[in-house]
């Protein structure tokens, strides 16, 4: 949907606050656009295997802990 698919009432105003929608001051928007490219890539964290690990190991253990809880017929997931 653009704004000229919009009532005459709501083009109206879309226009309005589109011409005095604030900009951040050009000093915000040029630091702003150093620092992205200064970037590059945001290096991996020096433990990523362990992390995964620790994720993969986490929902691996809440899935046996829901389907016990099925087989249980106790718990939320218990039909």
């Amino acid at each position: 949907m653009t704004v000229d698919d919009l009532d005459p009432d709501l083009h109206e105003l879309a226009m309005r606050l589109e011409r005095e929608r604030p900009l951040p001051r050009p000093a915000f928007r040029g630091d702003l656009g150093r620092r992205l490219a200064g970037q590059g890539g945001r290096p991996a964290p020096r433990r990523l295997r362990l992390l995964v690990a620790a994720q993969l190991g986490a929902g691996t253990l809440l899935l046996a802990v829901a389907a016990l809880g099925v087989v249980a017929k106790a718990g939320p997931l218990a039909l």
